[in-house]
This record gives structure tokens, sequence and C-alpha cells, in this order.
């Protein structure tokens, strides 16, 4: 059976939110929307969002890492929200995997949020429904769109390709190879969810920025040499 994911490779994220920004943008006026927002420009903005993009900092200074973890709904294979529904609102589709909810029966019990160890449930305080990422189905299989413009808003707008979209059961898709060849893995295995989305690991790089910026094709290589010799 057909599995639709993710699969976000942390090596190459820089955390710029572009996807996030083009969910949010395609999301609100789309098959699933709107997606409320409260206050944006204020002090203490709040609203819905499908795509979150967590930042940490790792070590001490001077030692010290950046990490950012992209997180929107898994589509779990053995997915948590789905049974504790009261009114079946919260569905996973056995064509592909996804995992949707239908507004019309959602009553905003909220047991669905309370059920995911992940956090990637949004409740709608505009609507008073439970919202999150559908993998962009409505735009997944919109036969009026090219075949390569059918893919979540958020993979398209990806500036580092770190982002790739597919069936993880299909041995011949980019989604299975990355996560074959890269040494995907889940969050929080131990859950039992079976999370379908993939991250691939990232890997550690130590590079000489002198090597890099003191090199006669450098643009600024006069400018890197006058600071290195006058110290400043």
């Amino acid at each position: 059976m057909a599995q639709f994911a993710l699969v976000i490779d942390l090596n190459t994220c820089v955390g710029c939110h572009a996807c996030a920004t083009n969910c949010k943008e395609w999301n609100t006026q789309a098959s699933f929307g709107p997606l409320s927002d409260f206050d944006p420009y204020g002090r203490e903005p709040e609203g819905v969002w499908y795509n979150r993009i967590m930042t940490y900092e790792m070590g001490e200074f001077p030692n010290t890492q950046v990490f950012h973890l992209p997180k929107s709904c898994l589509h779990c294979q053995d997915a948590p929200c789905v049974p504790v529904c009261p009114t079946g609102a919260s569905y996973k589709r056995e064509q592909d995997g996804i995992v949707l909810v239908n507004y019309d029966d959602c009553i905003g019990c909220k047991l669905c949020s309370w059920s995911c160890p992940y956090g990637c449930r949004e409740f709608d305080e505009a609507d008073k429904v439970m919202k999150k990422c559908t993998l962009c189905i409505d735009r997944i299989y919109d036969e009026s769109l090219p075949p390569e413009q059918r893919k979540p808003a958020c993979v398209l707008t990806c500036p580092a390709r770190a982002r790739f979209f597919g069936d993880i059961e299909d041995p011949n898709s980019e989604a299975y190879r990355m996560i074959k060849e890269r040494n995907g893995f889940v969050l929080f295995p131990d859950m039992g969810t079976n999370p379908a989305n993939h991250y691939l690991p990232r890997t550690e790089t130590k590079i000489h920025i002198d090597e890099h910026l003191l090199r006669a094709d450098n643009p600024l290589f006069l400018e890197v040499v006058r600071r290195h010799h006058v110290g400043l």
C-alpha cells in the first residue's frame, strides 16, 4: 500500500522558513484553508501553521552549532490521533496513507492533539476545528498542474532543496531512495506510531574559512587581505 511522505535533509536545511511561509500562503486559500492569524504584526502573534521550524543552539561558545528541525504532521502509519477521535473526523486514507481532518465532523474536542506525541496538530480558534498538514493533497492530485508541480508547496519552495516528497513504499521513488541511501530516521521511534515522514541525519564538516576567502578568484580577496594585515 502506498504511503506518501516528506523526507527532510537536516544537513541541508538552513532554517530560512521559506517552506513554512509558502505552506501558509498556499493552504490559507486552498481546499483546507483558511489558516487564521491573530495580531500577526503585534507583540504576541498567534495563528495556525501546518509547518513550523524549530531552531536550537547546541554546545558552548565558541564551540556551538545551530540545528533546524522542520516539523509538521508526520502522517504516521499507526496514527494515534485517528482512533481517539470520537466523531471519526480524523482519518487516514487507504490509497496514499495521508492523515486528514474532516472539518464538518470535527467538534474541536482536541483529543487528537493530546494523543499526538509530536505536537503537530493546530487548533484554529476562529473556526473551532483542528487543522494540520495535508501534504497539499489538493496539489498533488491536480491534473491541471504540470507533473513537476504536483508536489507539496513546501517542497517546491525550498531554496536549499532540503525537502523531498514521494511514496516511501515505492523503491522507484526519490523519497524511498533518500531514506535508504542516507540512513533516514523517524522521530520518537519508541512511540510505536511509525511516522511516515523521515529525516536525513546531519553530518559534521569542518571548514577553514581562510582557505576559501584567501583566494585570488574571491571578489573580496583584496578586502580580506587588507583586514588580515591591518588586523581589523
